[in-house]
């Protein structure tokens, strides 16, 4: 997969370059990049950006370098799709993120200050996402959360793909506690259940605290 991040802040997605992402990169099975949005700036002095019709306080990024940014990396070309990152979005889940990953480039538009110019929106972008109901200074770390969620999604990205059938949300439900060594610790002992070496009873122990944990935690899910 290839993923091209349109961002006026290029180093902030370092971390992309550390464990499973970094192990990704590595293996041929993500092709990451960044793309400078100032590298298309209007003027001289870097300019993207100016103030918005209206009179609202803050700044939007102009259409122009937005535009030039995204074209250049091809992904209309390669069949691919846009993605704003933006806080009116819909909600990203991992359905989307299941899939998203089977797409071969994805472009992630970071927005910054009050967002993009409409109609970079409307001419270019194929899907808006949302990761909370909050906001955030920029894009640029909900593109590198959702490019985690999409690529430890790809054949091969994780040591054991078996691993993921079982994370919250992969069945619709929240997963269930997980144990490892000691036995006890600090007066806490593993649940007996785990140490019996009965799968059908851990199965059957572990999907009801799944349904345990979304009832409480998450009821919207069970719906």
């Amino acid at each position: 997969m290839k993923i091209d991040c349109v961002t006026i802040f290029p180093e902030m997605f370092v971390p992309l370059e550390h464990s499973i992402m970094g192990r990704a990169r590595k293996n041929g099975l993500l092709d990451f990049n960044t793309v400078y949005l100032r590298d298309f700036a209007i003027n001289d002095y870097g300019q993207v950006d100016d103030t918005p019709y209206g009179g609202e306080p803050g700044m939007v990024i102009r259409p122009e370098p937005l535009a030039a940014a995204i074209r250049s990396t091809g992904v209309k070309e390669d069949g691919g799709k846009v993605i704003y990152l933006t806080a009116d979005g819909v909600p990203f889940t991992h359905k989307i993120a299941e899939e998203l990953s089977k797409e071969k480039h994805l472009v992630l538009v970071c927005g910054h200050y009050k967002g993009i110019d409409e109609r970079i929106r409307e001419s270019e972008v194929d899907m808006e996402i949302s990761i909370g109901d909050f906001v955030v200074s920029g894009g640029e770390l909900p593109a590198m959360l959702v490019t985690d969620a999409v690529v430890r999604l790809i054949d091969g990205a994780l040591g054991n793909r078996g691993s993921g059938d079982t994370d919250s949300f992969a069945e619709g439900l929240l997963g269930w506690p997980v144990y490892t060594k000691p036995a006890e610790f600090e007066g806490r002992k593993v649940p007996e259940i785990l140490l019996s070496g009965n799968h059908k009873k851990i199965e059957e122990w572990r999907r009801e605290i799944s349904l345990q944990r979304t009832k409480e935690r998450r009821p919207d899910l069970l719906k």
